[in-house]
């Protein structure tokens, strides 16, 4: 059987016209009431939990051009302007409707939009901006399924294309028959790497992660190390391995800094979150809402990266 190559861009061109079903960690922090800021310590929007923990690796002070690419409802980069009114950004997005929706949240800032896909763009695109960001965005890039583990599939060029990827990255030997590849993930890391953007932020669910050893048998994850589908509504997305793009990173002589959204996101195991998480007898709307949050938490990694410092 030979591999393919997983694809999302006609869904989010076409078909997508909310983000209802698919809730991310930055859009279930966006309702000051909602649950999942009640777990925080500190009580939070995503974007500013997110600009405080990037604050401290990156010197904001030489940030002025800002790209977000696939900015779903602008909330990250409303927080981010807010807290940083000298940031001037720019979203890129493939989908016509979410950048409706980003003018809407984005308007009375010097925000500019374009509507294209990051893979079509001239690198020379990227080379002028200080940051640029990609949350929650990554599995939705194309990736590679079913490459065999020995790459000599005949005929099979992606397999080869992914062959070339190990030798040149130094990744490790792939386990079993056959895996799963975020190859448009390391694309789009490679663009902005070989543009020279001074620094960058990744994130996603990730296929690396693993829970508190606490909470381990309460929370759905399991450090497969091999990307998985997320079938959603319209489209498919993939788990990512942070260790390839983070290998990637180190070869174009980034620093590198990991870690899961718990390193940012502090929940408060306070005895009524405790019982939430372990007593499997609950199932209330809300604490259905706050299991899957505090997973997220620790499933989700994301790298920054910083050039030349």
């Amino acid at each position: 059987m030979s591999s393919s190559l997983n694809r999302t861009e006609e869904y989010h061109r076409g078909a997508l016209d909310g983000l209802e079903w698919e809730l991310t960690v930055c859009n279930s922090l966006e309702d000051p009431l909602g649950p999942c800021r009640g777990v925080l310590k500190t009580p939070s929007s995503f974007g500013e939990a997110l600009y405080r923990r990037l604050e401290a690796q990156f010197n904001f002070d030489s940030v002025v051009s800002v790209l977000e690419i696939g900015g779903g409802y602008g909330g990250l980069m409303a927080e981010f302007t807010r807290l940083n009114p000298r940031f001037r950004p720019v979203m890129l997005d493939i989908s016509p409707f979410l950048l409706g929706v980003q003018r809407r949240t984005l308007e009375g800032t010097k925000a500019r939009f374009i509507e294209g896909d990051l893979f079509e763009m001239d690198e020379g695109f990227f080379s002028g901006f200080d940051l640029a960001v990609l949350n929650e965005n990554c599995g939705d890039f194309p990736t590679a399924c079913g490459i065999p583990a020995d790459f000599n599939a005949p005929g099979d060029g992606l397999a080869a294309e992914v062959r070339r990827d190990f030798e040149r990255y130094g990744f490790d030997a792939p386990r079993g028959r056959e895996f799963n590849y975020n190859i448009g993930a390391v694309r789009a890391l490679e663009r902005l790497c070989r543009a020279g953007v001074k620094y960058i932020y990744m994130s996603e669910h990730s296929c690396e992660s693993s829970p508190p050893e606490e909470f381990a048998a309460f929370l759905d994850i399991r450090p497969t190390g091999n990307p998985e589908a997320i079938r959603l509504m319209g489209h498919t997305e993939y788990t990512v391995r942070f260790s390839h793009l983070e290998k990637v990173a180190r070869h174009f002589g980034y620093d590198v800094r990991r870690g899961s959204f718990s390193d940012f996101l502090h929940v408060d195991f306070t005895s009524e979150i405790r019982f939430i998480l372990t007593s499997g007898v609950s199932t209330k709307d809300e604490h259905e809402i706050i299991r899957q949050f505090i997973g997220d938490v620790y499933k989700y990694e994301y790298i920054a990266l910083s050039r030349g410092l």
